[in-house]
């Protein structure tokens, strides 16, 4: 019984590390010059997410797409003001998210007119396993 006390121990360690939001791991979307959208192809482990943060002005519409080989991504988009809140031993995101790409939504596709100006954050995991994807992000 002892051999397993290590690994199981382990695997508890991991799960609950990869559950929790990193601010280093965030990255500032940047558009070209000239362009209103970006895309992004990057991949999360079970249980991570990448956090992309993105400034656009109140009335803008912004148009957000995540597609993924086995259909498995999906996202949230936080409002400005939005803050990394360590609780527990673990680093999460409060704030107010848009309608229809909340943490209970698995938003794949989004459109809609921003209520705010600031930086929003745009969270992408896999909704199981592994995922692969491909994020679009388009502001106008």
């Amino acid at each position: 019984m002892k051999k397993l006390k290590f690994p199981l121990l382990f695997a508890l360690a991991f799960l609950v590390a990869g559950s929790s939001y990193a601010r280093d791991n965030q990255k500032e979307l940047r558009f070209a010059a000239g362009t209103s959208s970006a895309t992004v192809s990057n991949s999360v482990i079970r249980g991570d997410r990448d956090i992309y943060s993105v400034t656009a002005k109140a009335g803008q519409t912004m148009t957000v797409a995540v597609s993924a080989k086995e259909d498995n991504a999906a996202f949230q988009i936080y409002e400005p003001g939005a803050k990394f809140v360590k609780e527990d031993g673990m680093t999460d995101i409060k704030g107010a998210t848009l309608p229809q790409a909340g943490e209970e939504d698995d938003a794949k596709s989004f459109s809609g007119t921003l209520p705010k100006s600031g930086k929003y954050l745009i969270v992408v995991g896999g909704t199981r396993g592994n995922a692969s994807y491909k994020l679009k992000v388009a502001i106008k």
